[in-house]
């Protein structure tokens, strides 16, 4: 639940006691005194004494008890930085109020119109992503929800209704993910979809484990069948985000094992921990369908989620086992904990066959991806270089950076196989990323792709706007790509 949102387009009233309070300024040297903004003194004899400059504030926000009690923080906005720089000091102002679990936050921003319309778009979409608590289950939870948030010296006629879309889809999917596996698991997931499909009027079709074993979609059943229950499915969403309008058709694809142990190739427990968030780019998925829903981004979405689970049992898929995917190409099975490639390249078939005029897919797919990039970018690979650029730019005016690798021919040498018509994978993964992405092309048939990496899916401390370690990356990228597809 997002906190209510009030505006006031005349600047704050400090006559009236606001307990909590955020200013936000453009980066200046000296603080016009038309601005008369609420704890000015205090500030300056803040940065005094701390022996820092007016203008340090775009780097290093700061926080002080104002003489009636209030809590105010301040941060300074260089917008002539990436707008990923910009996210991230908010953020940090923001925190220092979240830490003392505030009932509501008075927002007071400065500047031109201009500013004052990018400062306030900014930090709406902050307060409200990180006002918003992810699902606990601690009899007595250390945070609470924000209630209400006040906005003053600039008031959004549409209520900011894109920021609005792009919190619910980034708190869907960094909600979905931190549930744990023994309330997340395929049967319980597939049932949270219809409801949501059900509530958001999108049309909602699975291919449940026995209907897929009839289409012969051997490379998901693979990794499905090892499960003490077969409730995997591929489940299928669809909506004309915007009716009445030549709409590009795109589909976007999603991983969502709910638990990974490995297989029978099983992780250690260092690496099996968070296992849990495996399903995390079917979240993103979700998000992203429910935010281009909400501010009506003129796209006809098909959402495609590759739900199962990767456990061990006698049933389960094993080294050198031959599969047969969907699409009839025979797979060699290397390694068992590679099973994303093995749900989605089924998945991406039948995406595929939709054809549609587009697909990207989500997947928190392997860890030579982290080893490259850390987990501050994801990875992007497509077979259109065009695409590679319009995602890279998507990611700087997001603020959810990607970064594009290779994926030449010589490549896929790395996956012939001497009894199959494809390796799954190698043993030795130091580029397991590529390959992956390699494998992941034998099955789109040549539609227009974009495979996303999501090594920025969970990162220590927070990342851009985002607060908390799960980050929800993808949604607010995609969103912007989205709007500017031709």
């Amino acid at each position: 639940m997002l906190a209510s949102l009030f505006q006031n387009i005349s600047p704050i009233d400090q006559s009236i006691k606001t307990p909590h309070i955020l200013v936000v300024l453009p980066k200046l040297d000296k603080l016009p005194k038309k601005y008369s903004i609420p704890g000015e003194e205090p500030l300056n004899k803040l940065l005094l004494r701390r022996n820092m400059q007016l203008t340090d504030l775009d780097e290093t926000p700061v926080s002080a008890n104002l003489q009636n009690g209030e809590l105010c923080s301040w941060v300074m906005i260089d917008t002539d930085k990436p707008i990923f720089e910009q996210q991230t000091c908010l953020r940090k102002a923001i925190k220092s109020l979240l830490l003392e679990n505030p009932d509501e936050i008075h927002i007071a921003v400065y500047g031109t119109l201009q500013q004052k319309r990018n400062f306030a778009e900014l930090a709406v979409y902050t307060v409200w992503i990180n006002g918003a608590v992810l699902p606990v289950r601690k009899n007595k939870p250390i945070r609470k929800p924000l209630a209400k948030m006040f906005l003053y010296g600039y008031q959004d006629a549409n209520n900011f209704s894109l920021q609005r879309a792009l919190a619910e889809g980034n708190l869907l999917a960094r909600g979905l993910t931190a549930l744990p596996a023994n309330e997340l698991m395929p049967k319980t997931y597939r049932q949270q979809i219809k409801k949501l499909a059900e509530n958001e009027g999108w049309k909602y079709q699975e291919f449940d484990f026995n209907k897929l074993k009839e289409m012969g979609a051997g490379a998901f059943i693979a990794v499905a069948q090892g499960s003490d229950t077969e409730d995997a499915a591929i489940v299928h969403l669809q909506h004309n985000c915007r009716p009445g309008s030549q709409n590009k058709n795109i589909a976007i694809v999603g991983k969502g094992i709910c638990f990974d142990t490995g297989g029978y190739n099983i992780k250690p427990a260092r690496y099996m921990q968070g296992m849990h968030e495996d399903m995390n780019g079917s979240a993103v998925a979700l998000g992203i369908l429910l935010a281009a829903t909400r501010a009506e981004i003129p796209v006809t979405i098909d959402c495609w989620l590759a739900i199962a689970q990767n456990h061990i049992s006698p049933r389960a898929y094993k080294q050198n086992d031959i599969i047969s995917a969907l699409n009839g190409l025979s797979i060699e099975i290397v390694h068992t904990d590679a099973e994303g490639r093995m749900v989605l390249a089924d998945t991406l078939t039948l995406a595929s066959q939709q054809k549609p005029d587009l697909i990207i897919d989500f997947a928190t797919l392997t860890g030579s991806m982290k080893t490259a990039l850390g987990s501050r970018y994801s990875g992007i690979f497509s077979n259109q270089d065009d695409l590679c650029q319009k995602a890279i730019v998507a990611g700087t005016r997001s603020g959810e950076r990607v970064c594009a690798f290779p994926m030449d021919a010589d490549y896929e040498e790395s996956l012939e196989s001497d009894i199959a018509d494809i390796k799954q994978c190698q043993l030795d993964g130091d580029f397991d990323h590529i390959l992956a992405a390699c494998f992941l092309k034998r099955f789109i048939q040549n539609t227009p792709w974009l495979h996303v990496d999501l090594s920025a899916s969970n990162h220590k401390g927070g990342l851009g706007a985002v607060n908390s370690e799960i980050t929800g990356f993808g949604v607010n990228w995609a969103i912007e790509f989205l709007k500017n597809i031709e």
